[in-house]
Order: structure tokens, then C-alpha cells, then sequence
């Protein structure tokens, strides 16, 4: 796909060829600079609160991302894309299961006993933890090996897993908000994601009727 700018063609499927790895490698800088102002007590009263909910914060973006990939590469033409959802998918996992363990060491120090009590008692940990036990079939499965081993219909039947992760993240950022009525964040992504969940739906709709054979009339 090529786009018209300045009076001159630029090649935009080669340019985000060429910058993915370079913006995948950027995406880890947040979590780095996160550990490191925490480590270095630099992230205000409670750095270990400040800590875990920015890995949480940054796994949100990156789940939105991910899922604006498709509708963003359908509406621009942009094939390249089709390449970047890989890498911000296990992104995602990395900064929710970072989120977790950041959760189980600073909040409960590694107790298991604790984490099963707090997952127990407290409906937004346990939504949380399942969203990230979601994540991880999608992030094992993220790989060619495992699209053959699958079959492609299977894999996009295990991938759709996805949309009760979406569900299952917006619900535990919202009761975690909850507590000190902190809507604003929350509206912001339930917003951004149900635009993304409804295009697809939108789209596998569209899609299933394309294929339906046409009536006949008498």
C-alpha cells in the first residue's frame, strides 16, 4: 500500500516492515522504567500499588491495541499490520502476567495461601487472574508450529478467546476503580473496546452472510 505525501509516494507496508521491530522493542521500556522508579522508591507514597496498576494500565493499551489491529489494516490497506498483532499479543500477556506477579510478590509476598484467600474473597482479583489464565493458551498458540498443530479453524476458535478477556479486564479495572469512583479511565476503554468488539462482530456477521448461498425465488 502506497500513500501520497509531500508530493512524493511513500511505500507504507515497507516502512511498518521495517519499524515493527524497533517499536516491539520500545514496548518494553514502560515496564523497565516502571521496575526501575519503583526499585529506586520513586513512584510516590505506595510504589507497589503505583507499580502494579501502571503494568496493568500498560496491559489495557496494549489489549486495545491488539485488537485495533485488524480493522485498522482492513480500512487502510496496510497488509504489513497483519504482521504486528503477533508481537503486541505477547506483549499483552508479558505486561498482564508481569501485572500478576508483580501483584503476588509485593502485595502477598509470594504466599499462595494468601493470593487463593485474596482471589476467594475479592470477585475483581479473580476476574483478573482468569483473564490472565485466558491469555496464556492465546500466547502459547501465538506461533506458526501451533497454527499447523491446530488447524486454522481451531485456532481461530481458541483465538476468539480473546473477547472474554477484553470482558473479563474492563470488569476488573472497573471494580478495582470502584472503590474510589474513578469512572473516567474506565468509561474511556470499555468505550474503545466495545467499538473494537463490535466491529468484529459486525464483521463475522458480514462475512457469514457473503458466504450465504442466495435464495431463490419461485
Amino acid at each position: 500500500m502506497r500513500a501520497w505525501t509531500c508530493g512524493a509516494f511513500i511505500d507504507v507496508d515497507r516502512w511498518l516492515r521495517a519499524a515493527k521491530p524497533w517499536v516491539l522493542l520500545a514496548l518494553s521500556a514502560p515496564a523497565l522504567w516502571l521496575w526501575g522508579m519503583a526499585l529506586a522508591d520513586r513512584l510516590g507514597a505506595n510504589p507497589a500499588e503505583a507499580l502494579i496498576r501502571g503494568l496493568g494500565d500498560w496491559t489495557l493499551r496494549l489489549l486495545c491495541l491488539t485488537l485495533a489491529i485488524t480493522p485498522l489494516r482492513r480500512w487502510t490497506g496496510w497488509a504489513a499490520l497483519a504482521g504486528w498483532r503477533r508481537g503486541l499479543g505477547l506483549w499483552t500477556f508479558a505486561y498482564a502476567l508481569l501485572h500478576l506477579l508483580a501483584y503476588a510478590w509485593l502485595d502477598q509476598g509470594w504466599d499462595g495461601h494468601a493470593v487463593l484467600r485474596d482471589v476467594a474473597e475479592r470477585p475483581f482479583i479473580l476476574v483478573g487472574v482468569l483473564a490472565v489464565l485466558l491469555l496464556f493458551p492465546l500466547a502459547a498458540t501465538s506461533f506458526d508450529v501451533a497454527i499447523r498443530w491446530l488447524g486454522a479453524r481451531r485456532w481461530r476458535a481458541l483465538h476468539r478467546a480473546v473477547y472474554a478477556v477484553a470482558g473479563l479486564a474492563i470488569l476488573h479495572f472497573f471494580w478495582m476503580r470502584s472503590g474510589k469512583t474513578l469512572y473516567g479511565e474506565v468509561i474511556a476503554y470499555a468505550a474503545v473496546l466495545a467499538v473494537l468488539l463490535g466491529w468484529r462482530v459486525w464483521d463475522a456477521v458480514s462475512r457469514a452472510r457473503g458466504r450465504a448461498p442466495a435464495a431463490t425465488g419461485r
